[in-house]
């Protein structure tokens, strides 16, 4: 099964070096459009974090000998395909305003519609949830508990910039100010 954890990893690897690509694309648009970025810093840290990530998952599997337990491997596999299932979503929804970078772009509103009209983060809620499955689908639970202590630390420094920006030339207050920011509201709570 290590092997099979390890491709799955070189797979999501490649994932996001193909979003790299189109997010470089879309930066370049958003940036023909007068957008600018904010929040250059600490990208850098997040982008090391996400590398480190998956470096670390395979290392603690290979070099700690965990082994695989199916009965912790089955519900991570699936929270893993929700966490695609939300991000892609979310990427679809944004489209070419959709970034790894914080780049707003002045007198654009806001989305506020696809996942976004249940919470104002679905992409980041994506990403904690796959900080706890991909290292749980193999017994990686080391680099799940660092992960998620380093990346929730960065993430709150993220969230506050991202709306920040968007709240002052998006209109992000007035459109989904209202809104959870990872967990959606369940029954009308």
């Amino acid at each position: 099964m290590v092997k099979l954890y390890l491709a799955l990893l070189a797979a999501l690897a490649l994932e996001r070096l193909v979003e790299l690509v189109l997010s470089a694309r879309h930066a370049a648009a958003a940036f023909a459009r007068g957008g600018f970025e904010v929040g250059q810093r600490h990208f850098r840290l997040m982008a090391a974090l996400h590398v480190a990530f998956l470096v670390g998952c395979a290392a603690e599997v290979v070099l700690l000998h965990r082994p695989f337990r199916p009965l912790l491997a089955a519900p991570m596999l699936a929270l893993l395909l929700l966490a695609q299932g939300l991000r892609y979503w979310a990427v679809f929804t944004l489209g070419a305003l959709w970034n790894v970078r914080v780049i707003v772009i002045p007198g654009t509103a806001a989305v506020d519609r696809g996942p976004y009209r249940f919470v104002r983060h679905p992409n980041y809620l994506a990403v904690m949830v796959e900080g706890i499955a991909i290292p749980l689908l193999h017994g990686a639970w080391i680099t799940a508990i660092v992960f998620t202590a380093l990346d929730s630390m960065l993430l709150a420094v993220r969230v506050r910039c991202e709306e920040h920006a968007l709240a002052v030339h998006m209109g992000y207050a007035a459109r989904l100010g209202g809104r959870p920011r990872f967990l959606p509201r369940v029954l009308g709570g």
